[in-house]
């Protein structure tokens, strides 16, 4: 069970991965996903250091038009405007494709919630 859900995180994963196929976009989403994820976790940091600050903007900025980019070239809305927890999977599918792994099906199961 993943994200406080019943389904799997395959499950999750394969449904993000249903919506992101266009290669420009997986493109897009391999450097706009850390991008985004390093931003956030400099936030806290860049509390202490303000010269961080910019910083973790720029990142954070640059990350959102990388997968902003990918989408317009998908056609399709990101996954986390109908559902936020879609943010966490595209961090979860990024981990999977650096660690050399795909998800474990090929379409999603129907949700059971």
């Amino acid at each position: 069970m993943a994200l406080f859900s019943s389904r799997s995180w395959g499950d999750w994963v394969a449904e993000y991965e249903l919506a992101h196929r266009h290669p420009v976009n997986r493109f897009c989403h391999s450097f706009g996903i850390p991008l985004v994820a390093t931003a956030v976790a400099l936030a806290p940091v860049s509390l202490v250091v303000p010269a961080l600050r910019v910083v973790a903007l720029v990142l954070f900025v640059v990350g959102w038009v990388f997968q902003f980019t990918g989408h317009a070239f998908e056609g399709k809305p990101p996954e986390f405007f109908k559902d936020w927890r879609f943010l966490f999977v595209g961090l979860r599918w990024w981990v999977m494709k650096v660690l050399g792994r795909s998800s474990a099906r090929a379409e999603p199961t129907a949700p059971t919630e």
